[in-house]
């Protein structure tokens, strides 16, 4: 990893961090099970770092089966109480239940739209939009658009999506790109681009 490159402040010296910074946060993704997973652990985020996700990112994928949303719908009493001794992941019966309940949602949406992907880029006409904060205080918590998908997430019996774990969503899946003018992954990620 090339360190003398400018990047947003907030990965600092942590290792996982700046990995996630440099190649995730931020880059549009389109892939449906990559759209699960994110959501889920933004979800478990809650009240929590995200480096504490991220550290515990490989336990989320093998108790959740790789995040596949058709596999994690089908969790009935018996694997959740698994789920829920399970150190490698949060152990919060209510974000836990959650992953579960969002399984069966996300197969709905799929169903509707024909992909999740369709349906949530579908809320920013398929192209990111380019933000250029120079200061992470710029930055908001919520957005107008991150409630307007909150409340459309929680119409379909999604649960944790409140507008604040929707905009991180948001970043994270590359529907808004939010690094600092001065980090190099804003221009890689479109930055100073205009219609």
């Amino acid at each position: 990893m090339d360190d003398s490159r400018s990047r947003c402040p907030w990965p600092g010296d942590d290792a996982l961090m700046r990995a996630y910074h440099d190649k995730e946060w931020g880059a549009p993704a389109h892939d449906d099970r990559t759209l699960f997973e994110f959501l889920l652990l933004e979800g478990a985020q809650a009240g929590l770092s995200w480096s504490t996700i991220l550290n515990k990112r490989v336990g989320y994928r093998a108790a959740f089966d790789q995040f596949d949303p058709a596999l994690v719908a089908r969790y009935g009493d018996a694997q959740i109480a698994e789920l829920l001794q399970n150190p490698g992941i949060v152990r919060n019966r209510l974000k836990v239940r959650s992953a579960v309940a969002n399984a069966r949602a996300f197969l709905a949406v799929q169903a509707e739209f024909g992909s999740f992907d369709a349906y949530i880029w579908g809320f920013v006409g398929g192209r990111t939009v380019q933000n250029a904060w120079r200061e992470l205080r710029e930055i908001p918590a919520v957005t107008p658009l991150a409630e307007v998908i909150s409340k459309d997430l929680k119409r379909r019996g999604f649960s944790f999506v409140g507008p604040t774990i929707v905009y991180a969503y948001m970043q994270t899946i590359g529907l808004v790109n939010d690094h600092l003018v001065r980090c190099y992954r804003w221009g890689e990620l479109g930055g100073g681009w205009r219609p």
